[in-house]
């Protein structure tokens, strides 16, 4: 994959109004450093403000509530992160690489391994053919009738929603990442080892001064929280009812943007906190639009408001889609599959 990768090709015949969304592409300083400003600042502070409730003996219900907010301020700085792999944060792709080792670190996710397998997602997401790499495992009807017993065991637990948004964010931040995956080059390698060195010295750090248990109180449930938000943040973008998936011969970049990524509307506090990411069908259209450009794009291109919204209270239902049905082109239920087999007679 080359190392500056955009999230879809640029193929002929794209209308006027694509073509003019590129000017939004473009990074201002200004806006970035307000964002690195009314971001970083406040989740050290929320930070220190669960050490002090702690030493102070505070219940830890109190600690709890201040670990949710700085959970949504971590979830922001993995935006931040998020659009310096894209190299949109900043103009300069040294300050994005920078700031996006940074941002790892406190997400506890190495940037040039995260970096490549979400380039994967970005030129594969909707593709049927090409699934398994940065998405959410995701079998048809057929392949899990087809499947073993064993398989069909391992995607239903995978696909429960306490295993999902509970188990899979944990072991995937704590564990996955801790080690580089096939294919991972020399530079992915590296940001690995740097990543889990600059964890561990914190972590010796904070033994050393504060304790480790209290280091713990303090980080693990911010991590577990910030994890679960991301993670279905990340659900909900391409799990959807509405959903496009299409075979490889029949996959196009834009259909796969406007039908296969969602535009989960929320309130504008939690559109703060998570960076505007839920205007999912610009950043895919556009990957290399800044999370600051984003509700601009969209207020001043049309043909992106003629994608219907997703609300957080409709979105709830979409844990029970489980299974791509390619004769009814839409995401089923794991009940549609067993109204498929059939009946066994005495």
């Amino acid at each position: 994959m080359p190392d500056s990768f955009v999230s879809t090709t640029i193929k002929r015949g794209k209308p006027d109004w694509y073509h003019s969304t590129r000017r939004y592409e473009r990074s201002h300083l200004r806006k970035a450093i307000w964002q690195l400003i009314n971001t970083f600042i406040p989740y050290f502070l929320v930070c220190i403000l669960m050490y002090l409730s702690l030493t102070a003996g505070y219940s830890y219900l109190v600690i709890s509530g201040l670990a949710i907010v700085a959970a949504g301020l971590l979830v922001r700085i993995f935006i931040f992160f998020h659009d310096c792999a894209h190299h949109s944060f900043f103009a300069s792709r040294k300050a994005n690489t920078v700031l996006g080792y940074v941002c790892g670190i406190l997400t506890f996710t190495p940037y040039e391994e995260w970096r490549k397998s979400h380039g994967i997602h970005h030129n594969t997401a909707g593709d049927l053919d090409r699934r398994g790499n940065g998405d959410v495992w995701t079998l048809t009807t057929n392949e899990f009738m087809a499947a073993s017993k064993l398989k069909r065991f391992w995607y239903r637990f995978y696909r429960n929603p306490f295993v999902l948004l509970g188990l899979g964010p944990a072991y995937l931040f704590l564990v996955s990442y801790r080690y580089p995956h096939k294919g991972a080059r020399r530079r992915q390698h590296y940001s690995v080892i740097i990543t889990n060195a600059a964890i561990m010295a914190i972590i010796v750090v904070a033994s050393l001064t504060i304790g480790f248990k209290t280091y713990a109180l303090i980080q693990f449930p911010v991590i577990f929280m910030a994890g679960m938000i991301g993670t279905w943040l990340f659900y909900i973008q391409h799990q959807f009812e509405g959903v496009c998936w299409k075979r490889h011969d029949q996959w196009d970049s834009m259909t796969a943007s406007l039908q296969g990524s969602s535009y989960y509307k929320l309130p504008k506090v939690l559109q703060w906190f998570t960076g505007s990411i839920g205007l999912h069908h610009v950043h895919h259209l556009r990957a290399r639009i800044p999370n600051y450009n984003l509700q601009c794009c969209y207020n001043e291109t049309p043909a992106l408001e003629t994608v219907a919204p997703l609300t957080f209270r409709k979105s709830l239902s979409c844990l029970r889609l489980k299974l791509w049905d390619e004769k009814e082109q839409k995401l089923v239920r794991f009940r549609s599959v067993n109204c498929l087999q059939p009946s066994t007679s005495n």
